[in-house]
Parts: structure tokens; sequence; C-alpha cells
């Protein structure tokens, strides 16, 4: 397993302190070079400066002249040194005398150079006859009038060693704060994930228990917080989902109970007469078999309705395509036509254009224009109407009461006076959910001017008429 894999496999927590504990020691290490280097370059610098202020070209002058380029340990009378430098005159010609100090310095090509006057002074590091490290500084001089070179040395121990002990002092903070960075690392993902924590054991439980009314603490405006409301707002979601599901099912079964005893108990007339051999009276059979055939059809739609509101809202039958409102309201309307024969229907419909199912949009039209039929007078009429992308059909029946109207969409939903007609009480449901999904509204209110009946809203918006269709070119035979 390569590198990335393994960290991948680590825990989120151990990655994240891994992760600070890494930039914390980068960081350290980072600052602790810097400041290394720098400390370094301001000692070599002072220690530079130290070598320049060295006055040593009055005793090299003094000896010079007093005895000629030679050791200085050989003297007789030995100069005091109170330069705390080593020092060594170097001649044009590569020759090196007056020597104080313990050790000679070997005499270099920059050396020469500065002494036949090629280059100015400078600064190397060099080391002595008995292996010391020093700083070397050669400048140019004169001596009795002839040109020479004058270097002057010091040990480099005088910087190595501070430099040593900062170097471990740096090493020992920068361990330090490595590992206290990493202790810190993981306090503060253990602090920081652990409403993560929260969430896992929450979602845990859920799993393992099916229980949607846990709810995560959501304090605060961070990433966290956000992710524990929106937790809460899908667990809450589900819960309703879930309620609302359960409902539909009592529901369900509660009026699929009524035609199923009718039917039942039609059918056992029907087949206890078979049995027995008593027959039935013919308009008795024929009233029998009516109402089973009536009872079939109350149940098919219901099951029709039932597998529309099983649907979920973000599931389509087919693809929204922009379709004529005008033209599926006219469609409706000649189907409403059959269904109540002996009213009288109005229309005047405005073309207007919507982005939706047109089947679906159909359906709901023809279901608003059912209750209409249902509930008119025998003789009534019903006014469609279409402007502006609104649809108001109105009926002349005896209306509902003002405490129904916020109920009217609900699943199973009956008013009172119409539970003794047939229906199931999911048309108005699923009137509503198909114009919401073509982002639209519905409504249902009393009928404008104070008249008897009930006015039915859709109100879809509207989309770009589709452009004609080409005509079709025939070539010539």
């Amino acid at each position: 397993m390569n590198p990335v894999a393994r960290f991948r496999a680590l825990p989120l927590r151990s990655r994240l302190a891994l992760l600070v504990t890494v930039a914390v020691a980068l960081a350290v290490a980072a600052v602790t070079a810097v400041s290394w280097v720098m400390v370094r370059a301001q000692l070599r610098d002072q220690l530079d400066g130290s070598l320049r202020a060295t006055n040593a070209e009055a005793q090299a002058n003094q000896v010079y002249k007093a005895f000629g380029c030679v050791v200085a340990s050989t003297l007789p009378d030995r100069p005091s040194n109170n330069l705390s430098a080593q020092v060594q005159i170097v001649l044009p010609d590569g020759g090196h005398c007056w020597v104080d100090g313990r050790s000679t310095l070997q005499v270099t090509d920059t050396d020469l150079e500065v002494a036949q006057r090629r280059r100015g002074p400078v600064h190397y590091d060099a080391t002595t006859s008995d292996g010391t490290p020093v700083r070397v500084y050669t400048q140019p001089a004169l001596l009795a009038g002839q040109p020479a070179a004058l270097s002057v040395a010091k040990p480099l121990a005088d910087v190595d060693k501070p430099l040593s002990t900062l170097a471990w002092v740096l090493l020992l903070v920068s361990g330090i704060g490595v590992v206290g960075a990493g202790a810190a690392g993981l306090w503060v993902a253990r602090t920081g994930l652990r409403p993560v924590d929260e969430l896992t054991g929450a979602v845990e439980h859920i799993a393992r228990t099916e229980d949607l009314t846990v709810r995560i603490p959501d304090e605060g405006d961070d990433e966290i917080a956000r992710l524990s409301r929106s937790f809460n707002s899908m667990t809450a979601a589900l819960a309703s989902s879930q309620e609302r599901q359960a409902q539909l099912i009592a529901d369900a079964g509660h009026e699929l109970r009524t035609p199923l005893t009718s039917l039942r108990t039609n059918i056992e007339l029907l087949a206890h007469s078979e049995e027995t051999g008593r027959a039935i009276p013919p308009e008795d059979r024929k009233e029998l078999l009516d109402s089973v055939k009536a009872q079939m059809t109350e149940l098919a739609a219901l099951i029709g309705d039932l597998q529309e509101l099983s649907r979920p809202d973000a599931a389509s039958p087919g693809p929204l395509q922009v379709v004529a409102l005008h033209e599926i309201a006219g469609a409706a309307l000649s189907r409403a036509r059959l269904r109540g024969p002996e009213l009288s229907f109005s229309s005047a419909l405005e073309p207007w254009y919507v982005r939706g199912e047109a089947a679906a949009l159909e359906r709901a039209v023809v279901n608003v224009l059912d209750n209409a039929v249902k509930f008119s007078p025998p003789g009534g009429a019903v006014e469609v109407t279409l402007r502006a992308g609104e649809l108001t059909v109105r009926d002349h029946g005896p209306g509902i009461p003002d405490e129904d109207l916020p109920h009217v969409f609900e699943r199973f939903w009956r008013s009172p006076s119409a539970r003794a007609l047939p229906g199931s009480g999911l048309g108005l449901s699923i009137v509503a959910r198909t114009v919401a999904r073509a982002g639209g509204s519905a409504e249902l209110r009393a009928a404008a001017g104070g008249g008897p009946g009930t006015e039915a809203v859709l109100r879809i918006p509207g989309a770009p008429a589709p452009p004609p269709p080409e005509p079709s070119v025939v070539p010539d035979q």
C-alpha cells in the first residue's frame, strides 16, 4: 500500500491531527532554519568587522623595519600581542613571516593578488597549520615602503560554538513545538469532529431503530451547525413522508373497505342464488349486476388515483414540454359534456401555452369539471373560462361552506354533503399536485357576485408558444 493510500485509510481525526502536525513542523522547521541562517550571518558579519578593526599594520611595520621578514617567535625581543588575533605578513614573491600566533597560515593565490595590488581586501575561510578553522581577512599594507599584504585570522570557533548551542536550543524548542502541535491538533480534531460523531451516532441510531425523531443540536453558524441543520431537516422531511405514507395507507384501506364490502355482499348474493337454485327476480338481479359494475368502476378509479398519488413528486411519467392549455381544456370539456348531458356548458378559452405534462393536466382539468358536474343541479350551467393563464370552472350548485374550503385539497377529505356521492376524495389532491408540478397553484372559492355555486381556479405560468410546423414539400414527379 502506497503512502497516499495509507493516509486515506486513516480515520478523519487522525488525518486532521497528522496534517496539523506536519504543517506546524514545516513552519517550525522553516522558522528555525531562517533564524539559524540569520544569526550565523550576523555573527560572521561581527567577526569580519572585528578582523577589519584589528590594527596590526603598525606592529608589522615595527618588526619588519627592525628585523626584516622573520618569524616572530625567533625574535630576541618579541613584541607583545594585544590584538587577540593571528597575524601574518605576505610578500609579493610569496614569502610570509611574522606569524603572531601558535600556527601559520597557508599563503593562497588570493593573498598574493592582494600583496601584488591586483585586488582589494578580501575575507575567506581557511585552516591553520595545526588544523584549526579560521576566518581570514587579507588587506594591502606598506611595510618599510614596500607593498605587501597583511592577513589577520581569528578562529571560527568564536562563531561555530554559539551557532552549535543555538542549533541545539532551536532543535529542542522545535521538537517541543511539533509534539505540542500534534497534541493540539488531536485535541482540535476531537473537539471539532464531536458534532460529526454525534451526527454519525444519530445516523447509526436511525439505521438501527428507524426512529426519525432524533435531532442533533445545531447551535452556531459554522459548517458543522449547517450540516446538523441539514440533517435535522432531512430527518424531519423523512418523518413527514413516512407519516404521510402511513396516513395514505390507512386512508386507502378505509376507502377501499366500503366498496369491497358492498361488492362482496352483492357477489355472495349472486353466488348463493346459483348454489341454492333459487333464482333472483330479474329486476333485482339487474340491479345487483349494475351495483357490482358501479363498484368495480369506483374501485378502478380509486386504484388509479392511488397510483397517481403514490408517485414521487420528482418522478414524471413523461418529459415536460410546451402544451396548449386551451386545447387541453377543450378536450376535457368535451368529456365533461358526455358525463353531464343534462347540463349546459359555456366556454371562453383564450390561447395559453404552458410547460407541463399534457395527460396529467388534462386529467386535472377533467377532475375539476367532474366536481362541477357532480354538484350541479339538473339543468344547471357550468361556465369555463381561460384568460391570462387563469382557468376558471364555475358551477351553480350548493357551494362549499367557508369552514370546509381549507381542507378541499387534502387526500381522502370529503365534505359531509358529498359523502353520499360517488368519489374517492382524491381528485382535488391530484389537481393540486399536477398544477404545482407545472409551477402553478389551485384554489377553490365561493362564486363571484354572491351567487350560488363554486369556482375552481387553476393558475399556471405561461411558456413561449412553439413555432408552427414547417410545411412539408412534396417533390415533383
